[in-house]
């Protein structure tokens, strides 16, 4: 996979493509990272990137010209057709599955905003994808971008030393994730679960999934009301609720 990222602030992305997972998959040929600013496109002397909007109001709005040349720019150096998303917090909100969507693109462009906002024309005739992650404002989108690039990244084959774990992660299934232990097995009198330690398969997986369908909702019941549960699943979910 291919990223490209379009911000004012390149410096921003140094450590987090450095670091960690993203670091690895770059080094191993997984995904590889381009970081450009697309001040560097303007085409004015004084490499405006953004001005007054028409028709009066607070803020500055960035203008289209950097934006579009920039992303022909960035085009233009791979074969593939590129999805252009548009972090904005007007955007569709980030989910597991929209990473999953993600995860399966050649070539993914984000573009960083600053200021009060973008010309519409970016919005209507530049991005294929405009995304939030969630209702709340932030100083520009490039720790959103992060974000998101972290979280498909991890689902791309290969990245992550155990392929089950994006499958099994919360919200991959569809519910949140069951709770996990490791050693010791009694910790300052705090003791792992008998089942988790009784070698006996299925009835750890089913103690798996009642904790998880538990967890769920305890935490999460908006999850619930998605979510097909089996036969299994729901007699499960009655015996918890049946506990209280």
């Amino acid at each position: 996979m291919k990223i490209d990222i379009l911000t004012l602030f390149p410096d921003m992305f140094t450590g987090v493509f450095q670091e960690s997972i993203l670091k690895k998959a770059s080094e191993r040929g997984l995904v590889s990272f381009r970081v450009t600013n697309f001040r560097d496109f303007a085409d004015n002397k004084h490499r405006k990137v953004d001005d007054y909007p028409y028709g009066g109001g607070a803020g500055m709005v960035l203008m289209p010209q950097p934006l579009f040349d920039a992303v022909d720019h960035v085009k233009a150096q791979t074969a593939s057709d590129a999805r252009v998303i548009l972090m904005t917090p007007q955007g569709e909100r980030f989910t597991q599955k929209k990473a999953e969507e993600l995860a399966k693109e050649e070539h993914l462009i984000f573009i960083c905003g600053h200021y009060e906002g973008y010309d519409e024309r970016i919005r209507e005739h530049l991005a294929t994808d405009e995304i939030s992650i969630g209702d709340f404002v932030l100083t520009g989108g490039e720790l959103a971008a992060m974000v998101i690039v972290d979280s498909v990244v991890r689902l791309l084959p290969g990245v992550l030393g155990n392929e089950a774990s994006p499958v099994t992660d919360s919200f991959s299934t569809g519910l949140l994730e069951h709770p996990q232990y490791t050693r010791p097995a009694d910790f300052r009198g705090m003791k792992v679960p008998d089942v988790l330690l009784s070698g006996n398969h299925a009835r750890i997986e089913t103690w798996r999934k009642k904790e998880s369908l538990r967890r769920t909702l305890e935490r999460r019941p908006d999850l619930l009301e998605n979510y097909a549960l089996n036969e299994v699943e729901k007699a499960l979910l009655e015996e918890i609720k049946n506990e209280k």
